[in-house]
């Protein structure tokens, strides 16, 4: 099992198994807090639903394809943070995250990311690390701003989002970035 303590009150976990209904549960208690930005939360019906998104996040990790962690605060399970392709050819790859309602505003994922910058690009040596967020969710969007990404444009009506598309905004940080940001 891969845990990383971030801080003391603050870990990442690579998903497995046993974090089934601990992720079933909080996805359902903020069912409507999620499904403003998130276009699968109406997937998730029951556990078991929960279980084949686990079991598919183990098999990417499995293939060096990407890897999804759960965030833990104060021993509870906040949210998740993951790549969502590593593009070993580029040495880019994208970051994703959500939280439950009660944990925002605490620091927590900006922390998650600093802590996946750090592991992409002086451990995986990448390059390029990409934050997309639709352009209307403003609390998203200033994680990558927060840490230094660049603005790099909107990607117009890219997301089917229950009854609309949304656009989104596109932010990267480079390697070279990185380095003079330490």
């Amino acid at each position: 099992m891969f845990i990383y303590q971030i801080n003391k009150e603050l870990h990442l976990k690579l998903l497995d198994i046993t974090d089934v209904d601990r992720l079933f549960q909080l996805v359902h208690s903020n069912r409507i807090h999620l499904r403003k930005w998130l276009s699968w939360i109406d997937d998730t019906e029951k556990p078991a639903d929960t279980k084949r998104f686990i079991e598919g996040t183990m098999e990417k990790f499995a293939d060096n394809k990407g890897f999804e962690t759960g965030i833990y605060y104060r021993g509870e399970l906040a949210g998740v943070i993951g790549v969502h392709q590593l593009d070993h050819r580029n040495k880019q790859t994208s970051i994703g995250y959500w939280l439950g309602e009660k944990f925002q505003g605490k620091g927590i994922i900006t922390k998650a990311v600093s802590t996946y910058l750090q592991y992409l690009f002086e451990t995986r040596e990448f390059n390029r690390v990409e934050i997309r967020c639709a352009k209307r969710n403003k609390k998203s969007q200033a994680i990558p701003e927060r840490l230094g990404f660049t603005k790099e444009g909107t990607i117009r009506q890219c997301e089917w989002l229950y009854d609309r598309y949304v656009d989104h905004v596109v932010y990267s940080l480079l390697k070279e970035e990185y380095d003079l940001m330490k």
